[in-house]
């Protein structure tokens, strides 16, 4: 039994097109990873020498300025898929936020894999296509939403991407989640100050819209509510 045929986001990661003997051939070139929180997987600018689905955790992708400012430009989730494939260099570190697993293929095996294999190609297209209206639903947050609306909105996306996609009683978006970012990572994701992040997080909570166990830990109580906040 190849590590594939008991990987928990197959169904959802995008070599889910492919079947059985293809699959099988995928699995020779793939080694799985543990990253410990705060391990960098990939670093900006250096040459692209691998690409990864993530199996378990979250992973944040950053860019930097020259004086050494970080910014996140994004986060992985299990079944996304990080790296740049048929890209000479990596356009943005890829550091885990949470302890991860992942399942890492060199980048000129898999480009050469892909290029064999039609659907795998077209599960890359609509990857990038997804991950295109993502990023430009993100800048309608940051240019036009209010601090509310951003939380909100922030807090959906989370319950969204951690959501049991499974067929169990669970399954749907997640009512509770724990942050894989600090405050301080969730106001400088959404362009906020700490100080506006915990007034909007403790209004929530006094609003009887989310629980809030501890610093990073949410329970959503009232979705409907949330939804309006955001807009």
């Amino acid at each position: 039994m190849s590590p594939c045929d008991t990987c928990v986001v197959r169904n959802r990661a995008i070599c889910a097109g492919l079947d059985n003997p293809e699959i099988a051939a995928l699995s020779t070139m793939g080694r799985r990873r543990t990253v410990s929180a705060g391990e960098p997987l990939i670093w900006e600018d250096d040459d692209s020498l691998l690409v990864a689905n993530v199996i378990e955790g979250v992973l944040k992708l950053t860019t930097s300025t020259a004086d050494g400012r970080e910014q996140i430009v994004g986060v992985a989730y299990p079944s996304d898929f990080i790296g740049r494939p048929f890209g000479q260099t990596s356009a943005a570190s890829v550091v885990a936020l949470t302890d991860a697993r992942v399942c890492v293929f060199s980048r000129n095996d898999f480009d050469r894999f892909a290029r064999e294999h039609p659907e795998l190609e077209h599960k890359l297209l609509e990857r990038t296509l997804s991950e295109l209206d993502r990023t430009r639903a993100w800048m309608m947050l940051l240019g036009r939403k209010s601090a509310p609306e951003k939380i909100a909105t922030f807090l959906l996306d989370m319950s969204d991407r951690l959501a049991d996609n499974g067929c169990g009683p669970h399954a749907g978006p997640a009512r509770q989640f724990t942050l894989p970012f600090s405050r301080q990572q969730v106001a400088d994701v959404l362009g906020l100050t700490i100080e506006t992040v915990s007034r909007q997080f403790t209004k929530l909570k006094s609003d009887g819209v989310v629980a809030l166990p501890s610093r990073r830990d949410v329970e959503i109580l009232d979705r409907g509510a949330l939804q309006l906040l955001a807009g």
